[in-house]
């Protein structure tokens, strides 16, 4: 076995073992149409390698070599359009799939009319390179636009872009090295193949390598922000919310900057679970997290601490402006119409707002706005309280006496 050969053989195994690799975490994420894409591409080169084993052997038809040829051509300009998809769909990029299609097409057409010209010719030499090169700069392309500058998207870019430079170049190289070879059987134990081969071998591993750990990295985030996440609000969950409000008041001491923190409660939120059924007890903490999620700034946190509790936290924001923004929730959820209730039937929330004093920790914040929360329920619920000193003591829970609702 030359050694063209091996290679060909070891870029198989390669091949194979990442569109395994690549169908398992397709399994498992939810970036599936990326992972299947790579799943493909490697198994189009999988059918590539195949054939260019199959090009040397002697007792083939006398039309094989020509089919074979074609073949692997295709095969191959099927991973570089599969691998370029993928990268489409990770940066979210368009794809234009009428270009593809049509490149397909012309492609495959010249190179089997061009099958009959001398294995050395350019013209017939870059009517083969040419589009591979051309995917690869497309796929460059896509990771560029998406503006990303972090390291492994400079990578990914570099890989793409000395792929398209490589295949441009083979023409010339196997000038350099002595040729393809005068039959398709003298090929494989040219040192154009070795070249070849080699190089080949070389950037799909980095370019598998390279997506497997962002995909991977893509399944981490999404593990840890199911595990921060509150799954029937959508909002942060109490571990999700106390970290990053955590780092953020850090942030804010160092800078001394104003900070401020809103607690919320629905009222007689078990009366709503008695009298109309826990479907829509749901649906009112649902309809009233997705107007936490419009009102509060992009800046801010919003989070379902538990029950019908709820918390927000809002950076460079005193004490006035968080009244004010707290106000403004209460106004419009006291108006909100939930398609499960009754209609004519609205309900309503309380809420105790507190701003960060110098030095204080998150656990006293959250002590004075969880008093003045409980003191808007004791002063009748529906109501807007604050807490304006750090020494500010919980009062005793008030008792659930209230209606389950207010008429409009």
């Amino acid at each position: 076995m030359s050694g063209a050969s091996f290679i060909l053989a070891i870029n198989i195994f390669i091949a194979a073992l990442f569109a395994l690799s690549f169908f398992i975490v397709a399994l498992s994420t939810k970036s599936r149409r990326i992972a299947t894409s790579f799943s493909f591409a490697y198994g189009f080169g999988i059918a590539y390698l195949i054939f260019e084993f199959l090009l040397p052997i002697h007792v083939l038809p006398t039309y094989a070599p020509r089919l074979a040829y074609v073949g692997g051509f295709t095969a191959f300009l099927g991973a570089t359009i599969c691998i370029f998809v993928g990268i489409a769909e990770r940066y979210r990029q368009p794809i234009p799939a009428r270009f593809l299609v049509l490149l397909v097409i012309c492609s495959v057409v010249a190179n089997y009319t061009g099958y009959d010209l001398e294995r050395e010719s350019l013209a017939r030499m870059m009517a083969y390179q040419a589009p591979y090169a051309l995917m690869q700069a497309l796929s460059a392309w896509a990771v560029f636009a998406a503006k990303r500058r972090q390291p492994v998207d400079w990578a990914l870019m570099g890989i793409f872009t000395l792929g398209a430079v490589q295949f441009v170049s083979k023409p010339f190289v196997a000038g350099w090295t002595g040729g393809p070879g005068d039959t398709a059987q003298d090929y494989v134990a040219t040192v154009y193949a070795m070249y070849s081969q080699s190089l080949g071998a070389v950037l799909q591993v980095a370019v598998g390598l390279i997506m497997l750990l962002m995909l991977l990295r893509d399944m981490l985030v999404e593990l840890t922000t199911r595990s921060e996440t509150d799954m029937l609000s959508e909002l942060y969950n109490r571990r999700g919310f106390e970290d990053r409000v955590a780092t953020q008041m850090m942030h804010a001491r160092s800078l001394e900057r104003a900070a401020s923190l809103v607690m919320a409660d629905l009222d007689a939120f078990k009366s709503i679970n008695d009298s109309y059924g826990h479907d829509v007890g749901d649906s009112v903490i649902m309809a009233f997290a997705a107007l936490l999620r419009d009102a509060t700034p992009s800046h801010g946190i919003a989070a379902r601490m538990g029950g019908e509790e709820f918390a927000i936290y809002l950076p460079d924001t005193n004490l006035g402006a968080a009244r004010l923004f707290a106000e403004a929730v209460r106004v419009k959820f006291g108006t909100l119409a939930i398609e499960s209730l009754p209609q004519g039937r609205f309900c309503t929330a309380s809420f105790g707002v507190a701003e960060s004093m110098p030095g204080e920790s998150y656990a006293d914040l959250r002590r004075r706005a969880d008093a003045a929360l409980y003191a808007a329920k004791r002063g009748g619920r529906d109501l807007v309280a604050v807490s304006e000193l750090p020494f500010d003591q919980m009062p005793v829970h008030p008792l659930a006496t209230t209606t389950i609702s207010r008429s409009a």
